[in-house]
């Protein structure tokens, strides 16, 4: 089933992690070289911060003025730079991990109550009895109802080895069903994959943790042994609805699919200030054709994946344009303070091209018309419609992005059936399909 709404982590649009002394020396130097003006503005807040502190009509939080206030500065420059407290700070390292203590289900929210989408084979939930569909009204005796679904997966996830007691309703049976769970360590799943049509590896990566790359291995393996490796005809790479993540794992995957050349390259502020990442021999698809869906959910490392894809035609780019999140950011630790999310780069395709503001364009463009019931409420995603964006070098009146919707049911998607139909040879690529996504599809 497709990702649409599921809750396991929060969704992460950094794409590069930078922990360290030096980063912050850095950052000292920088401020020791201000100037008296910028000094004078400083004394300017700490008048300003003085005056609400003692003087506003109710007494104000101050930890809540000063975090406020930096989120200010930060977001100010653009909508990817920003400050995590210690608690934001934790919940971003648990997403980049790719694991925690948990028990081992995806939810979402129906009616109130937090419902089962499906166990995870081998976690503690799936042993314990819990099933796909089930409600959970209490959680170590605390009603569900008026919780967020973030709050209740919070309480949910905790310290390995540590009970926690469900109460779940369950269709068909008698009455309430009490399940005690032990915690155990949780890895999350940004890979899923399946065999389509007997003979074609469809590989879903759903965002880039630590546990992206080996998460692609394996899938590539499974698929090799189930099929047959002579037998598979190619391999669909959906990075629909994929946020980012790690740039590190944007890198390890397109790598899985090249055999030599620049993958990506990110430039800073300073004109000598470029990194950049080549591929290594070796292609765990054995040259067999591969296609990437995109979609305007699909931003930042995926961009990345897509575009070296792209640009050494390795793969044949199938949607509709990308988010266009060109820039990196790096992770900066305050202490015990949190951290800083700051945009220090932007990154280019290996034929130098920056998607800032501007996407990734796919070679074959293909609607997904929406629903009767979405249309009007489903905008279309992108940096360029991001107040405060960096602005693109190739920006342009069309700007980035476009729908960032997928059907939850293989059978309506007109991406991942027209891609099928590609690797199978049951179509030709035509540039645009269809040409009015009101129209029947051809056969």
């Amino acid at each position: 089933m497709k990702k649409t709404g599921l809750f396991v982590v929060g969704l992460l649009v950094g794409t590069s992690i930078g922990l360290g002394v030096t980063t912050m020396v850095t950052e000292m130097t920088s401020a020791r070289a201000a100037g008296a003006d910028t000094y004078r503005q400083l004394a300017l807040f700490g008048d300003v911060f003085e005056r609400v502190r003692s003087s506003y009509v109710t007494e104000p939080n101050e930890e809540e003025l000063v975090e406020n206030a930096i989120n200010g500065m930060l977001t100010s420059l653009d909508p990817h730079s920003s400050y995590l407290n210690p608690k934001d700070f934790s919940d971003m390292r648990v997403q980049t991990r790719g694991e925690f203590g948990g028990l081992g289900i995806e939810v979402t929210m129906e009616n109130e109550l937090v419902k089962v989408i499906s166990p995870i084979d081998g976690t503690p939930a799936a042993e314990a009895g819990v099933l796909a569909g089930d409600l959970i009204f209490q959680i170590d005796g605390e009603n569900v109802r008026g919780l967020s679904l973030q709050e209740a997966v919070e309480k949910m996830r905790g310290p390995v080895n540590t009970p926690i007691e469900l109460k779940i309703q369950r269709e068909g049976a008698d009455g309430p069903i009490e399940i005690t769970i032990i915690r155990d360590v949780i890895k999350v799943r940004s890979v899923r994959w399946r065999v389509e049509r007997d003979e074609v590896g469809f590989i879903d990566i759903n965002s880039f943790t630590e546990q992206t790359d080996s998460g692609l291995e394996d899938a590539i393996a499974k698929i090799k042994e189930q099929v047959g490796e002579d037998k598979i005809k190619g391999y669909i790479i959906d990075l629909r609805l994929n946020p980012g993540g790690l740039l590190d794992q944007a890198v390890n995957v397109s790598d899985a699919f090249l055999d030599r050349g620049e993958i990506v390259s990110t430039r800073g502020r300073d004109e000598n200030d470029v990194t950049r990442y080549q591929a290594r021999p070796g292609d765990l698809a054995g040259g067999k054709p591969v296609i990437v869906l995109v979609n305007g959910g699909s931003a930042s490392a995926s961009e990345i994946v897509a575009g070296a894809l792209q640009d050494h035609k390795r793969a044949t780019i199938l949607g509709t344009r990308s988010f266009g999140k060109g820039s990196v950011q790096t992770i900066i630790q305050l202490g015990s303070a949190g951290a800083l999310r700051l945009t220090t780069a932007l990154y280019y395709t290996p034929s130098n091209t920056s998607i800032q503001a501007k996407g990734i364009t796919p070679d074959i463009k293909v609607v997904q018309p929406l629903p009767d019931e979405l249309k009007g409420r489903v905008e279309n995603a992108g940096e360029s419609n991001l107040r405060g964006h960096i602005a693109g070098e190739l920006e342009d009146d069309e700007g980035s992005g476009s729908s960032a919707y997928v059907p939850p049911d293989p059978k309506d998607d007109i991406q991942l059936n027209y891609a099928l139909d590609l690797i199978q040879g049951l179509k030709t690529a035509e540039g645009v399909f269809p040409p009015d996504p009101n129209k029947a599809l051809p056969n």
